[in-house]
C-alpha cells in the first residue's frame, strides 16, 4: 500500500481540523486537501495547499485588460476567451502545492518541467524504503518500431515472465547491497550519500511540488496526452481530476482547447483548406515530410 497506517492517521487528523479564513476557497478542492490519491503500485498524489479559484483568474484578467473585458459578460466566457487566445498570465494567479510519491525515473522526466518549486526527499540524510515500481503484466511492452521513445506490443508468456523476474530480482539485490553498506549502526558504514548511487531508478522517492495553474496546464497538456509514457501519464490523469474540481471553468476550457484541441502548422492548415475545397491532397503534393503527414492525418482521423 502507498500509505502506511501511521501516515493515514496523520492525514485523517489533518483532514479533521478546520480553520476560519477570509481568503477565497474552492469547495471542490477542499475535498481533496491532504487526501492521498493512489497511483501505480506504491505512489500517490495529494494536495497540501492551494491558492485561488476560477474567480481569481477573472479578477486578474479584468485588472490587466480593464475595459477590454466588458464585452465578456460571465466568468466562464472570459476564461474560455483567455484560454482560446493564449492569454496565460491570469492563470498564474492560482497555485497548488502537491505531495507526490513516484519512482525516480518518473521524477527525472517530471523535473524537466522547470517552472515549479521542488523539494525532494533526501537520501543523503534518510534511508529510502524498499519500495520499487514493478509494472503490471499489461504494461510490459516491447520497443516500438515506429517511435524510438515509445512502446510497442505487450510482451507475452515466458518473455514477460523473464522480464518481470529480472526487474524484481535486480531491484531487491541492489537494495540488499544498499542496506549492507549502511547497516553497521553508523560505525564504519558507507556514507548514505554514496550508498544511494547503487539504487535502481525504479525505487520510489517523494517531493513537494508547487506550481501555478498556467504551468500546471502546460505539464498536463504534455503528460496527460495519450502519447506520454504510461508511468507519468497516470500521475497527470490523477492531477486532472483534482484540477477539474478546483477550477472547473478553467479546466473545462483547458480540456476543450488544449487536451481536446489540435494545433496545425502553416503547411498543415494549407492542406486542410485544400481538402475542404475538394482537392485530393497526398503526402507527395502536400509539401510535408512523411512524419509531418502521418501526424496530420492522425489528428484529422482522430
Amino acid at each position: 500500500m502507498p500509505i502506511t497506517k501511521e501516515q493515514q492517521a496523520e492525514i485523517d487528523d489533518a483532514r479533521a481540523q478546520t480553520h476560519t479564513t477570509m481568503r477565497a476557497t474552492a469547495p471542490g478542492m477542499e475535498q481533496h486537501l491532504y487526501k492521498a490519491h493512489e497511483v501505480l503500485d506504491h505512489g500517490f498524489v495529494r494536495v497540501i495547499d492551494y491558492m485561488g479559484d476560477d474567480a481569481a483568474i477573472c479578477q486578474a484578467a479584468r485588472v490587466s485588460y480593464g475595459r477590454g473585458t466588458k464585452a465578456v459578460t460571465n466568468d466562464e466566457g472570459l476564461i474560455r476567451y483567455l484560454m482560446r487566445h493564449w492569454h496565460s498570465t491570469p492563470f498564474e494567479m492560482c497555485e497548488i502545492k502537491l505531495h507526490v510519491k513516484l519512482p525516480v525515473f518518473v521524477a527525472r522526466q517530471w523535473i524537466r518541467h522547470r517552472t515549479a518549486n521542488v523539494n525532494e526527499y533526501s537520501a543523503r540524510y534518510s534511508i529510502l524504503d524498499r519500495e520499487f515500481y514493478i509494472p503490471a503484466p499489461e504494461h510490459i511492452n516491447a520497443q516500438s518500431v515506429i517511435n524510438n521513445q515509445g512502446r510497442g506490443q505487450v510482451l507475452q508468456g515466458e518473455e514477460a515472465a523473464r522480464v518481470l523476474d529480472i526487474l524484481k530480482t535486480d531491484s531487491n539485490r541492489a537494495y540488499d547491497n544498499y542496506e549492507s553498506m549502511i547497516s553497521d549502526d553508523g560505525q564504519d558504514g558507507l556514507a548514505r550519500e554514496l550508498a544511494r548511487m547503487n539504487l535502481p531508478s525504479n525505487i520510489y522517492t517523494q517531493w513537494y511540488w508547487k506550481v501555478d495553474l498556467h504551468n500546471l496546464f502546460h505539464f498536463l497538456r504534455l503528460r496527460a496526452d495519450s502519447h506520454a509514457q504510461y508511468e507519468i501519464r497516470v500521475y497527470a490523469d490523477a492531477m486532472c481530476k483534482i484540477v477539474a474540481d478546483w477550477v472547473p471553468a478553467a479546466y473545462g476550457a483547458f480540456e476543450d482547447y488544449r487536451l481536446g484541441g489540435e494545433q496545425f502548422s502553416g503547411k498543415g492548415m494549407d492542406v486542410v483548406r485544400r481538402m475542404i475545397k475538394g482537392e485530393d491532397v497526398t503526402q507527395e503534393t502536400s509539401g510535408m515530410s512523411k512524419g509531418e503527414w502521418r501526424e496530420l492525418m492522425g489528428s484529422l482521423e482522430g
